[in-house]
């Protein structure tokens, strides 16, 4: 029983996994921000021990990323311990409206916005976002190359080594160019259409801790990695003293060699559509549970494994107390190996459930039947070493009779049943005062 369920199980994710697109999500710590950065008035005040972070959705190679949304079954949110920084004189709401020389003053290039892949305009040079450590194009931020802020700090802001940012924003400045430029951008619910405002997290007008909304969207044509085999895609930068999370809805577009396919990933499962995956990657800190199959308590849900929440093992079986075959100790209930007088799936219930009345047979008669299970006609072998007239009796499982003839003795006789409704049935052959009996199953 259950090697049938790992079969089962098994299915499921080989299935799940030729359509999930989505790797992983890297939550990259993109700097920390010290006490030079914080004499920068310019754009707003940027608190020291400001955390930038940049979070990267990591799709299998050839995919894109779409739309990044909230809607009604699925909320985009992106929330903080304390409110998010944005630069009120350069920010932008999505990075894709960043001309490249603004990134050169104050602490613009710390901003909190949205994207699809992108972080500068449209110009002889267009750049998208790329992991510190894989981007090996140096650095136009910070330091030498920006401005000093309100301050004219002669060696420039945003130079703090801190090692726990990883590589300096000196060196590398997770910038880069690529070839296919995204097109069709759109956005809806975060920027007030009338009057260009954004009061969001990704505006300047209003501090706030989170985003929460039900109707908001960034899309284009497709946005895909600079680095096309680990396909990489920036969707958000976001910076703030407090603990980040998030849930993020995604499009991805996937194409299989042939054809192309649009298939929407979500951050939970409380309403999943028939054109909806979920996808635990999704939501930030990560969800650890339990992730062995074994277990009641496993869930394809979570994104990381934390095994010590493994505790109920699971035991197959019937869990419905009027079947002849219930399993007291069972907790994970498989209705179909549930056995009933009159049904049993087509099993042998002569095994399935041997506490039933045991088959009569005596040495004086024998008898064989077959096929059994049978649809239509049901072959008997009667043999006997007494000389006389056999009698076949048909009972159903409520011991009624439905069914008798004569039956000839060492000959094969065969019994037209197909009159009978499906179920359990129980023939008698008698000879004399001598019975022989055995169970059938008649199915359609």
């Amino acid at each position: 029983m259950k090697l049938t369920y790992l079969i089962v199980v098994s299915f499921f994710f080989f299935s799940f996994s030729l359509q999930a697109q989505i790797e992983k999500v890297i939550v990259e710590k993109y700097y920390i921000s010290d006490s030079i950065d914080e004499t920068d008035t310019t754009g707003s005040v940027l608190p020291a021990g400001s955390i930038t972070y940049r979070i990267y959705i990591d799709l299998m190679s050839g995919s894109k990323i779409k739309k990044i949304y909230g809607d009604v079954n699925h909320p985009l949110r992106i929330s903080s311990t304390t409110t998010f920084f944005n630069n009120t004189v350069d920010g932008q709401s999505f990075a894709k409206d960043f001309s490249k020389n603004r990134y050169l003053e104050n602490t613009v290039a710390l901003d909190t916005w949205l994207t699809l892949g992108q972080t500068t305009k449209v110009a002889a040079k267009t750049y998208f976002g790329i992991l510190k450590d894989q981007d090996t194009d140096g650095s136009f931020i910070g330091g030498v190359n920006n401005d000093g802020g309100s301050a004219a700090i002669s060696s420039g802001l945003m130079t703090n080594n801190n090692l726990l940012a990883g590589i300096p924003l000196t060196s590398a400045d997770g910038m880069d160019t690529l070839m296919v430029i995204p097109t069709s951008w759109a956005n809806y619910g975060i920027v007030d259409l009338v009057s260009g405002i954004d009061s969001t997290i990704f505006g300047s007008v209003v501090l706030d801790s989170q985003f929460v909304s039900y109707d908001a969207g960034l899309q284009c044509s497709g946005a895909m990695g600079v680095i096309p085999d680990s396909n990489q895609v920036l969707v958000a930068q976001l910076t703030t003293t407090g603990d980040i999370s998030f849930e993020l809805n995604l499009e991805v577009e996937q194409f299989d060699g042939v054809n192309t396919t649009v298939v929407k990933y979500v951050a939970n499962d409380s309403i999943l559509l028939s054109d909806e995956l979920i996808s635990p990657f999704l939501t930030y800190p990560p969800l650890c549970g339990c992730l062995d199959p074994d277990y009641l308590e496993y869930s394809n849900s979570y994104s990381c494994a934390n095994n010590s929440l493994c505790n109920t093992l699971i035991v197959f079986g019937c869990m419905d107390t009027l079947a002849c075959n219930y399993n007291a100790s069972a907790n994970f209930n498989l209705q179909t190996v549930c056995c009933y007088i009159g049904y049993c799936n087509d099993l042998d219930i002569a095994v399935v459930c041997p506490s039933l009345p045991v088959e009569e047979s005596f040495n004086d008669i024998a008898l064989e039947i077959y096929p059994n299970p049978t649809q239509s006609l049901l072959t008997l072998d009667v043999s006997s070493n007494i000389e006389s007239d056999a009698k076949y009796t048909i009972y159903d499982s409520f011991g009624r009779m439905v069914k008798a003839g004569e039956v000839p003795i060492d000959t094969t006789y065969t019994l037209d049943v197909r009159d009978l409704a499906n179920g359990l049935y129980l023939i008698r052959v008698s000879v004399d005062d001598i019975f022989s009996g055995k169970y059938f199953i008649k199915t359609n």
